[in-house]
């Protein structure tokens, strides 16, 4: 299996799904970029999108359209304005016409050139997507189809989900390699993934890349704190954390994240509160992925409260003297316990249900937070199993296909798990464990090629089904 970074796991962009929204962007703009490398340019005319399985039963629940235009664009998901998010593709739809990968205006008109699939599915995964452009006489030029395999990552029919060949002095696929490694070494995890990291970046970048991904999981909390109102989509759904920030208040002034965080780090809370604090930042996050908010995928955008909720614990509530470094080693573990999730399994809930979003995010934050307190990296991947074991079979069906109901709520309970996790870890000797995490790992995508495809993020049954809501049509 090629290599995966912390970086492949750790993604800066806009919500609300990492598969149904960052995949599709991802895959749009490299349309683009196949537009010009072929010299199509100048006869292109006007494009039709083709969505399958589940992108097309609940691609408008989780702005696949949005995505795919701004992608169409050349907009960028790490550096686009958040306000622009739907302001371009409502201008799209009201005149008809897109500014092509930002050099040429062709006729698009949303209505007719989006086409949802949604009794089909294309083979190689549920997420399949299918781009073609056509000249001013209607001749096809060219056509490519795409996956979005969960987690940002974007696989192009006929190629394998590898990137460019890359040799590391620690490869991982299993859990139980990265313990050998080190015991062999007498390292800690993290330092077995800064090493590897080192063979893709320099140190200054490491350090950098994962001190801004750890900034915007602050920022988009403090925002989710900060902000009232409905969520768009058409469920009326309110948000919750600005409410519980609000009785939670912390008494001190600040104006902006920093401030705020260093009032928290500052505070002291009873036990009761902490819990509520964990849920306010969890739900934070995912009020804003769900209102097309920048996020990080950890490892996706339907699981992205989890880790900065975990991570945020560590700092205000661990008793802790939290620095820099200790955030960067946090993302360094659960990265890597990602990547071995993603190898061994699934991090889509379109092939293996929610376990493999909040369980996969829930055993990444016990890992790292484990790690954290000073626990071994035995007890760090124990800490990883029992978190996925207590997700195993869940299942993704989200109500009217936004990730509101129960998405926002349940990365809250996988950030509770993933403490309790990391808690009994500490406490635990590795070495008399009956359930290693690889076995672990296996079991969940064992389960998820027996769940029915239905609870596989297609809104066709569980809450979905039996809380029926009016929602536009795709």
């Amino acid at each position: 299996m090629e290599p995966i970074s912390v970086f492949d796991m750790l993604k800066i962009g806009i919500g609300p799904s990492s598969s149904h929204t960052l995949g599709p962007w991802r895959a749009a703009e490299r349309f683009c970029q196949e537009i010009q490398a072929a010299d199509l340019m100048e006869q292109l005319h006007h494009i039709a999108v083709h969505l399958y399985g589940s992108l097309a039963l609940t691609g408008k629940g989780h702005g696949t359209d949005i995505a795919i235009l701004l992608g169409l664009c050349g907009q960028d998901p790490e550096t686009i304005p958040p306000q622009e998010v739907t302001a371009i593709p409502s201008q799209i739809t009201r005149i008809g016409q897109l500014h092509f990968a930002g050099s040429k205006t062709i006729e698009f008109i949303p209505q007719k050139d989006f086409v949802y699939h949604k009794d089909k599915c294309l083979p190689f995964h549920a997420n399949g997507m299918q781009l073609q452009c056509y000249d001013e006489s209607g001749h096809l030029l060219y056509e490519a189809t795409y996956y979005s395999i969960g987690g940002g990552f974007v696989v192009k029919e006929g190629e394998s989900d590898s990137r460019v060949e890359h040799s590391l002095p620690y490869p991982i696929n299993l859990a139980r390699e990265l313990e050998i490694y080190c015991q062999k070494q007498g390292k800690y995890i993290w330092e077995i993934v800064w090493e590897n990291e080192k063979t893709w970046r320099s140190e200054a970048a490491i350090r950098s890349g994962l001190l801004r991904i750890w900034r915007v999981m602050r920022d988009c909390m403090y925002q989710g704190c900060h902000s009232e109102g409905i969520l768009p989509g058409g469920l009326n759904v309110s948000r919750r954390a600005s409410a519980i920030y609000q009785k939670l208040l912390i008494k001190g002034h600040y104006t902006n994240a920093e401030e705020w965080l260093q009032l928290l780090i500052k505070s002291d809370f009873e036990f009761s509160k902490v819990l509520k604090w964990i849920g306010c930042f969890a739900m934070a996050v995912n009020e804003e992925n769900a209102n097309f908010g920048r996020v990080v995928t950890a490892p996706t955008n339907g699981a992205a409260g989890v880790i900065p909720a975990v991570l945020m614990y560590y700092l205000c509530f661990s008793g802790k003297n939290v620095n820099d470094d200790d955030i960067i080693r946090f993302l360094m573990v659960a990265g890597e316990i990602g990547s071995i999730f993603k190898k061994g399994a699934t991090i889509s809930a379109a092939m293996g249900g929610c376990q493999a979003e909040i369980g996969v995010s829930s055993a990444m934050a016990a890992a790292a937070l484990t790690e954290g307190l000073g626990g071994s990296p035995g007890q760090a991947l124990m800490a990883a199993e029992i978190a996925m074991e207590h997700h195993l079979g869940l299942t993704c069906d989200p109500i009217g296909g936004l990730v509101q109901i129960p998405c926002i709520e349940r990365n809250s309970m996988g950030a509770i798990k993933a403490i309790t996790a990391a808690n009994i870890a500490l406490d635990g000797e590795p070495e008399k464990a009956k359930v290693p995490l690889d076995q672990v790992i296996k079991t969940m995508w064992d389960t998820a090629q027996d769940m029915n495809t239905k609870y596989k993020e297609t809104s066709l049954g569980g809450l979905a089904a039996n809380i029926p809501i009016l929602l536009p049509e795709c």
